[in-house]
């Protein structure tokens, strides 16, 4: 299943992100997901793995398991290379052995002082906060995202993590219109008019964290995670014998109705069977929400590290769900932003 870009390139709706990918494992994981199907690949400057990534890519061409043309691989440009836009492309495109790329993203819409192309520092200044270069605009990185679509660099350019406002003013200033924004969206933060905006304006949405990002990494994206949903997965709720007490059979089953309740050792656990969707198709909790994902006609990248979760998350292109269950992930919606960098850059990118 494929997106068609306002560049004309198609891009698949689903794909691998290789965030905290490391060594070795990531020949394997690469590997392993290309024979699995997985045609599209995301990656940064930022995640540092780069040089593995291309150093599995070609032996995936070498050994003829996939064709360049096949793949659609995605980087990005980090804050502290904005002044440096075709060095920091270059640099990329030789760690990661290829002569172009399918997408490149500005991966957050701030420039940061120069650390060397590359090296992806986040320098902090003095007071402990991100240390912002005031003098390089977004619309002067943008041109020069422009420049690599002529050179023949790159065949798509798009923005990450900016809001209405500034995609708004990228559409503005832009002689070659974002072809993607990657943003931050899941069941808990479904950001329905950004996603509206950017879809109506032709931009597609990727979501780079549809998963919620806490089973990910919990000191970055929190605890709190849409996957432990009970309007998604069948959650033990522990009861005792005293909330039964004075009732009889009949008034129980009218007071739970919507659970399977399961006596053991002196307690009962309560199982919420009402819209537990994972158990109604018969699929992953996971699974559900990234097709609820593509549903929403945005892309999907989860990251996995595990092969058997690799299959699971990339066998969500043979079912559907109904609109009536379109509708009970919609209700679940909290506002709840996991991505937060203000933790480590001392500064609120998203005020």
């Amino acid at each position: 299943m494929e997106i068609t870009l306002n560049s004309g390139y198609k891009m698949p709706m689903i794909g691998l992100g290789v965030w905290r990918m490391e060594g070795k494992d990531i020949k394997n994981l690469l590997i392993n997901a290309i024979k699995i199907g997985y045609r599209h690949f995301d990656c940064a400057a930022d995640y540092r793995n780069e040089a593995e990534v291309g150093e599995a890519l070609a032996e995936a061409f070498q050994t003829g398991l996939v064709k360049r043309e096949d793949l659609f691989i995605t980087t990005k440009l980090w804050n502290s290379d904005h002044g440096h836009v075709l060095e920091a492309c270059k640099d990329s495109l030789k760690k990661l052995r290829l002569d172009y790329l399918d997408l490149y993203l500005v991966h957050f819409p701030v420039a940061t002082r120069h650390t060397g192309v590359g090296t992806t520092d986040s320098a902090l200044g003095e007071d402990g906060v991100l240390d912002i270069d005031t003098t390089i605009s977004l619309e002067t990185t943008w041109h020069g995202m422009e420049n690599l679509v002529s050179l023949g660099l790159v065949r798509s350019i798009g923005i990450s993590n900016y809001d209405v406002f500034l995609t708004r003013d990228c559409l503005a200033y832009s002689k070659v219109k974002p072809a993607v924004n990657q943003i931050e969206t899941h069941p808990y933060f479904q950001r329905e008019s950004l996603v509206k905006f950017c879809q109506k304006h032709g931009i597609c949405v990727t979501a780079h964290t549809p998963l919620g990002g806490a089973a990910a990494n919990a000191e970055w994206f929190g605890t709190v995670s849409c996957l432990e949903d009970p309007a998604l997965k069948v959650i033990p709720y522990a009861l005792t014998f005293s909330m039964f007490h004075g009732l009889s059979l009949f008034e129980v089953s009218q007071r739970f109705d919507s659970y399977l309740l399961v006596w053991c050792n002196g307690g009962c656990f309560c199982y919420l069977l009402h819209q537990c969707l994972a158990e109604k198709y018969k699929k992953t909790v996971a699974q559900v929400i990234l097709r609820w994902g593509i549903q929403r006609n945005t892309v999907v990248i989860p990251k996995s590290s595990k092969l058997e979760r690799l299959q699971e998350n990339f066998n969500v292109l043979v079912f559907e769900l109904t609109k009536e269950d379109m509708d009970v992930i919609k209700s679940l919606d909290r506002n709840y932003r996991t991505n937060q960098p203000a933790k480590f850059w001392g500064i609120d990118l998203y005020a």
